[in-house]
């Protein structure tokens, strides 16, 4: 679990921060991401993702709060999956991702997302 919390707080960092090497070191490099913002429809690869994140300012540069949290974790062998309340650049977003055991380390495989008012 604690393996799973790393890997988490990393990419809870990268996000915060616009740090796209710590981001990209917690993706699986097959990372597809979907999600729903407001009813449109996100699909994006995780070169995509990353190129998305590092030409946008981030939320420790305009100032908010860290207030993203693990919601829960679920592990089953070498496959889990997260829950995650990732409030941020005026969105209430809710993180589900995919994580499985990749060459003894653990890698973000997908990653589903939506916002909610």
């Amino acid at each position: 679990m604690k393996e799973i919390e790393n890997v988490i707080s990393n990419y809870f960092k990268g996000i915060f921060f616009g740090d796209v090497t710590k981001l990209k070191a917690c993706f699986h490099e097959s990372l597809t991401i979907y999600g729903d913002i407001k009813g449109v429809e996100y699909l994006k690869s995780a070169k995509e993702y990353l190129g998305g994140v590092k030409n946008r300012r981030n939320p420790k540069d305009l100032n908010e709060p860290f207030k993203m949290k693990i919601i829960g974790i679920d592990i089953m062998g070498k496959i889990a999956i997260a829950k995650l309340h990732v409030p941020m650049l005026g969105y209430n977003y809710y993180d589900y991702l995919s994580l499985a055991k990749v060459n003894n380390g653990w890698k973000i495989v997908n990653k589903l997302f939506t916002h909610e008012e």
